[in-house]
């Protein structure tokens, strides 16, 4: 089969067309032949530095895929020879080896790992969702318990999992807030339900605080953006206020935390990949987001141009430019 490979790691990496052999199907998992995948920072990190969770070289990388089942394992039963079906499921390296990732005419998945994908969306919508919905499902439900009497507050509500956040929160009627950089992406941000939009190059922490909570403070903030925008959060939150970030790779001082009793989480979606545990719960997750897609009530943010799987390395240097709004989305056309 075809697959676009790494043969390093590092900001001079690049995608190159390999002839590899195509996966065998072995237990508990199904082939899929892929028709689309998307890009996640993380895919871009891997690519450019050594995680920790790199595939051993020569690598095949992206997590996301969307695809049709072409073979199904021993141990099986949820899906068949011909099921459109979508997941976040190789492109690292697991505690049992490599999992390869989505550029390649045929990716081997964990059943665990999948679920039949949104009939309303194709294949390119489709691969922009498994990520981003279970990072923001797992930070908005199963760490902070959101209810409909909490003020939610997400940092960045354009971006990838920004945006899914806000339609996840909508769905069980809180009012959310999110930061945005322009008027463009206000716009976007209320299309997907947000009830209002801070402008944060231009307004501080404590006059959002006044203006939108009457100084009291959000009950949950969704940090996805870390750095300085995680220490903007603690000072946002309310007494006993749940802050979830996904980004943690940095110092902070916890004073706003302490004297409030802030309760702190670090969204990590990758483990059940990387450990082998769990993995059952995004089946079940990516089951739930397509069944809000095919109701109208979620959909994925693509930026405008699309990628085949052969301009990998075009596609990886518009993320690196950030010169793009949405999920960037690569065809195996």
């Amino acid at each position: 089969m075809k697959a676009y490979r790494v043969h390093e790691y590092g900001e001079s990496a690049q995608f190159v067309e390999d002839e590899v052999a195509r996966p065998a199907v072995q237990p508990g998992h199904v082939l899929i032949e892929t028709k689309a995948t998307s890009l996640n920072p993380v895919d871009h990190k891997i690519l450019t530095a050594d995680l920790g969770i790199n595939p051993e070289l020569p690598a095949i990388l992206h997590m996301d895929v969307a695809g049709v089942v072409v073979e199904v394992g021993a141990g099986v039963d949820d899906f068949q020879v011909g099921d459109e079906v979508y997941g976040c499921a190789g492109g690292l390296k697991g505690q049992a080896g490599n999992l390869n990732g989505a550029l390649a005419d045929f990716m081997l998945a964990d059943a665990n790992l999948i679920a039949k994908k949104p009939t309303t969306l194709g294949f390119a919508e489709s691969a922009a969702l498994p990520l981003v919905c279970i990072t923001a499902w797992e930070g908005l439900f199963d760490r902070a318990k959101i209810s409909q009497e909490d003020t939610l507050l997400v940092h960045a509500g354009v971006g990838g999992v920004g945006h899914i956040a806000i339609q996840l929160a909508k769905t069980r009627g809180l009012r959310v807030a999110t930061t945005v950089s322009t008027q463009d992406k206000a716009d976007i941000a209320k299309d997907l339900g947000a009830d209002d939009v801070i402008f944060y190059r231009d307004e501080n922490v404590p006059d959002y605080v006044q203006r939108l909570t009457g100084g009291k403070g959000f009950d949950v903030i969704f940090d996805t953006v870390g750095g300085d925008t995680l220490d903007k959060s603690l000072e946002a939150a309310a007494a006993r206020g749940r802050v979830i970030s996904i980004v943690g790779q940095s110092t902070h001082d916890l004073t706003n935390m302490h004297v409030k009793g802030l309760s702190l989480h670090l969204e990590f979606m990758l483990l059940p990949m990387i450990t082998g545990e769990r993995r059952a719960d995004h089946g079940h997750i990516l089951s739930v987001v397509a069944r809000l897609a095919d109701s109208g009530k979620l959909k994925p943010l693509l930026h405008e141009k699309r990628f085949r799987y052969a301009e990998a390395n075009a596609a990886h240097a518009l993320f690196a430019s950030n010169q793009h709004t949405g999920k960037i989305v690569l065809e195996n056309l």
